[in-house]
């Protein structure tokens, strides 16, 4: 089933996925890949997202002269440092078993994306990645998932046979199921002995209400684990080396990193899998037109103090990115979120940029235009306008415009919308589309 582009103009049939919500809380951690070779990594917790203005999270990348270059300065969902390393991903990936009916497949078999995930339920980084993955097909109906196992028993215990209880449930058409208590549930389990592990996921099997004799057989059948020990040797030989190892349609996604919504900016929303063009000029000024239900919104924009910023916006605005599309966080005296063609808050342009906040620029009033992001210097596609006095976002957020003084009733006429609650768009405010004015 294919995403239908209809709801790209009419995202009123939208609706919020809650689960996609508390995945997206898992998603806001900062996580590193598990390798045999490498210690366990501790994950960092990102500020709440509820607290703060949020978009997708990407690597940043550092760049001293901003107009260096055809291209503007940014990091891509898929990026990697040389040649050589994506020849040697490559070769990774080209020696991968395709897919086939006998593999774990959630979403249509037939979706155009198709991410494969090699994984260990044991690995601190997986989770995060794979259930907001596994979440975010309920909106995006055109991926598909693909599990593999990939347990690292020399760094993790129980790897193999939490992937046999896996296992075990798939026999019995319930392998999701257990894939996301093992997840969802891994802080329960993870520093138990293996027996003590034995018995509490066959607790879970029991709630779970499989056949528990034929279940707790599965798990321990010595053929199926020698079987499974054996391709996790031939997917380690091959270059399969650290979980979550995930390849996008035949890519390699680097480093497991949870920028998910990059990639369905990528996929979906026709966005870009290289850093934007210059399209600005030093030596210009630039204002923007918002045209939006609830009037025009005239904006200065500071190509001056945010180069990056100004470019990227009139970029899209260009594009037509910014067309159609919803105001979907609007909170009183605080800010008007917009940027994201799905209106679900969570989707980029597949790239993001580094923070210009070296600057005397403060959120000290209503009509000061910022970029959003998910932490410094992971800037994308989204934007916001102060509803009010803002100080706890300087410093944070790049500011890159200002409201005209004849704009500014409008901003009072834009409709509140918290995405927490609303289950639809029905009274939302929409940006029927962006004039970029070159003075």
């Amino acid at each position: 089933m294919m995403w239908d582009e209809r709801l790209l103009k009419d995202k009123k049939g939208v609706l919020m996925s809650k689960k996609l919500l508390l995945t997206i809380l898992i998603g806001t951690f900062l996580i590193a890949a598990c390798s045999p070779k490498t210690a366990e990594p501790t994950p960092t917790q990102e500020p709440d997202p509820t607290d703060v203005i949020t978009e997708e999270p990407t690597e940043p990348v550092v760049e001293t002269d901003p107009f260096e270059g055809e291209r503007m300065p940014c990091t891509t969902v898929f990026e990697y440092e040389t040649d050589a390393e994506i020849d040697r991903y490559q070769a990774v990936v080209d020696q991968a078993e395709p897919v086939t009916d006998d593999d774990w497949i959630y979403g249509d078999p037939n979706a155009p994306i198709t991410i494969v995930e090699y994984e260990d339920f044991q690995c601190p980084a997986c989770p995060g990645f794979s259930l907001s993955v596994k979440a975010l097909i309920e909106d995006f109906p055109s991926i598909r998932v693909v599990f593999r196992h990939l347990p690292l028993p020399s760094i993790h215990d129980k790897a193999y046979i939490s992937s046999m209880a896996a296992e075990a449930a798939g026999v019995q058409s319930k392998f999701w199921e257990m894939h996301d208590v093992l997840y969802t549930l891994q802080s329960e389990w993870n520093a138990m002995t293996e027996d003590e592990f034995a018995d509490w996921v066959i607790g879970k099997a029991e709630e779970l209400e499989l056949d528990v004799d034929q279940f707790e057989a599965d798990m321990f059948d010595e053929d199926k684990r020698a079987e499974l020990e054996a391709i996790t040797e031939e997917r380690l030989s091959a270059g399969f080396n650290y979980t979550p190892f995930v390849v996008v349609n035949d890519r390699i996604y680097r480093n497991g990193n949870p920028n998910i919504f990059g990639l369905v900016g990528i996929y979906q929303f026709d966005g870009y899998e290289e850093c934007p063009p210059w399209v600005i000029e030093p030596e210009k000024s630039y204002s923007a037109m918002l045209d939006t239900s609830a009037g025009e919104i005239e904006v200065e924009l500071y190509a001056d103090a945010a180069p990056l910023a100004v470019n990227n916006f009139v970029f899209l605005a260009q594009e037509g990115w910014y067309d159609d599309v919803y105001f979907h966080r609007v909170m009183e005296d605080f800010v008007a979120q917009a940027g994201d063609p799905s209106g679900l808050g969570v989707v980029g342009p597949g790239y993001s940029f580094v923070n210009e906040t070296d600057n005397e620029l403060v959120y000290n009033e209503a009509g000061i235009l910022g970029m959003a992001n998910s932490g410094a210097d992971r800037n994308g596609s989204q934007f916001f306008i102060t509803l009010g006095p803002t100080p706890d976002l300087n410093g944070g957020y790049t500011i890159f415009g200002k409201v005209a003084e004849d704009s500014m009733a409008v901003l009072d006429e834009i409709a509140l919308r918290d995405p927490n609650t609303a289950t639809d768009f029905d009274g939302a405010t929409i940006i029927n589309g962006v004039e970029i004015i070159e003075n």
